[in-house]
């Protein structure tokens, strides 16, 4: 009985803290990263937890334009904590980013999978994704002077 109680509780406190997934269409995305190489990254200043700081290049876009799960259009707002799924291949492999540190190269997606070690990229062709969702981590990063 004890069990069944911390088992509802425990699937109570995930549906509380879930976050919203939503989809973003890959012609949507490729629309959105229109122009957006790796020539177009900026510096910026992210404020982690406690006291920590990171700089690295991002990518410029502020809004991601998305759908919900009901295919209603719906936008949100880029920040640090903003993470992103790829789904690619006839495997469907996923590959997980954070948003703000995706741009597009001739016809790849290239994503850098850490904030801190900006050689861990990884390079997804455009043709083989099948699937971008995105969701807000709602970790404790914040852009600073964005």
């Amino acid at each position: 009985m004890k069990r069944n109680s911390l088992l509802f509780i425990a699937a109570v406190a995930c549906s509380v803290t879930s976050c919203t997934t939503y989809l973003i269409p890959v012609s949507s995305f490729r629309e959105q990263f229109a122009g957006i190489d790796s020539t177009s990254l900026r510096e910026v200043t992210v404020k982690g937890p406690g006291l920590s700081r990171f700089e690295y290049k991002a990518n410029p876009i502020t809004i991601i334009d998305c759908v919900d799960k009901e295919n209603k259009p719906a936008q949100l707002k880029n920040s640090p904590s903003i993470e992103m799924r790829v789904t690619y291949g006839k495997k469907n492999r996923r590959a997980i980013f954070y948003f703000d540190r995706v741009y597009v190269s001739q016809r790849s997606l290239v994503g850098v999978q850490s904030r801190l070690i900006s050689s861990i990229k990884k390079k997804i062709p455009l043709d083989s994704i099948t699937k971008i969702e995105v969701q807000d981590g709602q970790k404790k990063f914040s852009y600073v002077d964005r």
